[in-house]
């Protein structure tokens, strides 16, 4: 990999930016600066210094259907032409509101807003205006955004727990008030009878009850059918509202998202990335009866000047279009199939201790774990190999693929690909992964089976 004008510009981003970057989660740890673009296009990345890479980390799962694309281009454009105004309502406002209403089972009303951060942040307001209650229940190892009310028990260390199966919470940052921890409840996801038990021992405190549908921020850890079925049930006899976090599953795996993969529907839903496919757009969208509490009918305050701003509403109307195309999801599941069993084919053909796991075009790649299904968070961060893991993330980048490396974490981050990497891109990089991966079983952190 080529790097001399990557190390130049670094050495002059460091000059204002903390790091070089202007966002911590563009940092590449391996690496030790960011990867500094030069342009994208489609399923590939062009470096600064001229390095081509097939790309996994497709912004952070924003860019669902690649790079460039030439509908939501057009979309922009369009957009550009009507003079590109925010802060004002327009026709394609409500036909994307619309689209997400056909398409998304808890559906009837939507708000637009800039960020996956703002729509939880917002919808757990509403919650607690609704309910007149004010404690939150989350799961171990989801990721809400980074507002002080969630910003616990995500990716960086893990709370004690407690004889009753409640965690400890642990700030995800520096700056969150300690005043907070009264106000949230930590449990861990997939165990149907600590759930239950905590459900009846605070019953009728919590607003609402917010969950990874499908914890892509671990990789992808599964979840039991069973227990999300639970937890809806025990919402609706409590009276708290169940709010879905579709950031990352939102349209990953089908058009209904989790929800609809599931076969259960929330009272609120919280949608960004693949509903811009690139575009900083977001959205709550959720039952009428709920979503009538927000501003102007309402009395929860909800608004901001850029959201829905013309050029994201028309992005993502065009991005929606391409989704709703009758063969997209077939054709994207049957290249998820082929990228995670080729790879756990190769892990195991080379001997080195990992696993593939994805569902729909998002995955985890973990080091130092050999069955699937995985369901359990702390098990992957028992078993979770970090030196393989960061050796991996260097070799991938020798070998023109870009895997993300966000830093040191309990457990792997995710990984994806696109609606635009074809047949050839996959087959390629599994045969770039072949090679990878016999480096890996020579390396001195490798585990083999």
């Amino acid at each position: 990999m080529k790097s001399e004008r990557g190390e130049q510009l670094f050495r002059f981003a460091e000059q204002y930016f903390i790091a070089g970057a202007h966002a911590a989660g563009r940092f590449h740890a391996t690496l030790g600066r960011p990867v500094y673009a030069a342009r994208a296009d489609g399923a590939y990345i062009y470096d600064v210094d001229g390095n081509e890479f097939i790309d996994y980390y497709n912004s952070a799962g924003a860019s669902f259907l690649g790079y460039n694309h030439p509908a939501i281009r057009a979309g922009i454009e369009s957009s550009l032409e009507l003079g590109f105004f925010c802060n004002l309502e327009s026709e394609y406002h409500s036909k994307l509101a619309q689209q997400l209403c056909e398409v998304v089972p808890s559906a009837e009303r939507v708000r637009f807003n800039n960020s996956g951060t703002e729509a939880t942040q917002a919808a757990i307001r509403l919650a607690r205006a609704i309910t007149g209650r004010s404690k939150i229940l989350k799961f171990e190892g989801h990721f809400h955004g980074m507002h002080d009310y969630v910003f616990f028990n995500g990716h960086w260390s893990l709370g004690t727990v407690l004889p009753n199966g409640e965690i400890t919470p642990v700030h995800d940052s520096d700056g969150v008030p300690g005043a907070l921890d009264a106000l949230i409840v930590i449990l861990p996801y997939n165990n149907p009878e600590v759930f239950v038990s905590c459900m009846r021992r605070h019953e009728g405190e919590f607003a609402a009850v917010i969950l990874e549908p499908v914890m892509y921020n671990a990789g992808c850890i599964l979840p039991e059918r069973r227990f999300v079925q639970l937890v809806r049930k025990e919402t609706e006899r409590d009276g708290a509202i169940l709010i879905f976090d579709e950031v990352l599953s939102g349209f990953r795996m089908g058009l209904g998202g989790a929800q609809e993969w599931l076969g259960v529907t929330p009272d609120l839903t919280c949608l960004a990335k693949a509903l811009g496919c690139g575009m900083p757009i977001a959205a709550i969208a959720g039952r009428r009866d709920v979503m009538l509490g927000l501003n102007p009918i309402g009395a929860t305050v909800v608004s901001g000047t850029y959201s829905g701003h013309l050029i994201e509403v028309m992005g993502a109307l065009a991005a929606i279009e391409q989704l709703r195309e009758p063969e997209f999801y077939n054709r994207l599941n049957a290249l998820a199939r082929r990228l995670y069993d080729g790879v756990n084919e190769i892990a195991a053909r080379r001997k080195v201790k990992a696993v593939c796991q994805g569902l729909g075009a998002r995955f985890g790649l973990y080091f130092g774990v050999e069955e699937l299904p995985i369901t359990e968070f702390r098990k992957v961060v028992a078993a979770f190999n970090q030196d393989m893991n960061k050796a991996f993330h260097r070799l991938t980048l020798d070998k023109g693929l870009y895997f993300h490396d966000y830093g040191k974490s309990l457990t792997p981050m995710h990984h994806g690909f696109t609606g635009v990497h074809t047949q050839h891109d996959i087959d390629e990089t599994l045969n770039r992964l072949d090679d990878v991966f016999a480096e890996l079983a020579q390396s001195v952190g490798a585990s083999a089976r």
